[in-house]
């Protein structure tokens, strides 16, 4: 039997979807929103669980979101809505006709595939769920094997983060995690930690990439905190496995974006492996 197309944008379905914009709400029902014929093709791809979708065949207009509509019905009935509430639902101005309700993933520090020959990105602290979609957009271009987000203030879920990261999300191993139990969890599996700070380092072009490492990236506001600095004992032994790394600034900027910064650790990181070999 089809399910009833849902016609009022104040259906209790509908109004527990749009609360999920809100992140106490999707910390709340461990639920997220997922807009977008490409992102919820990745998270299908990425084994990420689905809890319901709505969809609305008017706006289904190409063959792409057709055949995803298709897929999703491998797994779950779809919800049919029309126009107005699919409006609603949709995320900013860009509405494909489907939207998907996943369940939070619950991936811990010791489930990230990590071995040897990883390299690791730390996000600590980065709020802007711009950036931190940009990182992991880039993290998966250059072949980055986890991305831990650290500390408080980084939303994985938020709408603008997975659209930034272009789905890369969902099929990059990524996990959340406390500051402190990250880097504890990073010397047990004896990884070298490359902090990017504003403030002083060795040029990047100059570090030591040999693996297993992490690349650490702290917020454009605050940086990063003393956990990730070099000979400095904040947990009562000095950091003799963190070493600072700064990029040269030639123009009157002091720093790039934090997301442009990632990019440039990572694909350095990957280039100095390969040129060894």
């Amino acid at each position: 039997m089809a399910e009833p197309t849902i016609t009022s944008v104040h259906n209790p379905r509908v109004k527990r979807a749009i609360a999920l914009r809100d992140g106490r709400q999707r910390r709340k029902q461990g639920l997220f929103l997922i807009d977008g014929v490409r992102e919820i093709a990745r998270a299908l791809e990425g084994g990420v669980e689905f809890a319901e979708a709505f969809c609305c065949d008017e706006l289904c207009v190409d063959d792409a979101a057709r055949a995803l509509v298709r897929r999703i019905e491998r797994r779950l009935r779809p919800v049919p809505v029309v126009p107005a509430v699919m409006e609603k639902l949709a995320y900013g101005e860009r509405c494909e006709g489907i939207v998907a309700v996943a369940k939070s993933p619950q991936r811990t520090l010791d489930q990230l595939p990590v071995g040897a020959d990883s390299i690791v990105a730390v996000v600590a602290g980065v709020e802007k769920p711009g950036n931190v979609g940009a990182i992991l957009r880039s993290a998966d271009g250059a072949g980055i094997s986890a991305v831990i987000a650290a500390g408080a203030g980084t939303d994985l879920y938020n709408p603008n983060t997975i659209r930034a990261s272009l789905g890369a999300i969902f099929t990059l191993p990524v996990c959340a995690a406390g500051e402190e139990e990250t880097r504890d969890w990073l010397r047990a599996k004896g990884f070298r930690a490359l902090a990017a700070r504003v403030e002083g380092g060795i040029d990047y072009r100059h570090a030591d990439y040999r693996r297993p490492l992490a690349i650490v990236l702290g917020s454009e506001a605050a940086g990063l905190s003393a956990l990730w600095s070099a000979g400095v004992p904040p947990l009562g032994g000095a950091n003799e496995d963190v070493t600072c790394v700064t990029l040269p600034m030639r123009g009157r900027g002091d720093s790039l974006n934090v997301s442009a910064a990632a990019a440039v650790l990572f694909y350095e990181a990957t280039r100095s492996l390969e040129s060894r070999l």
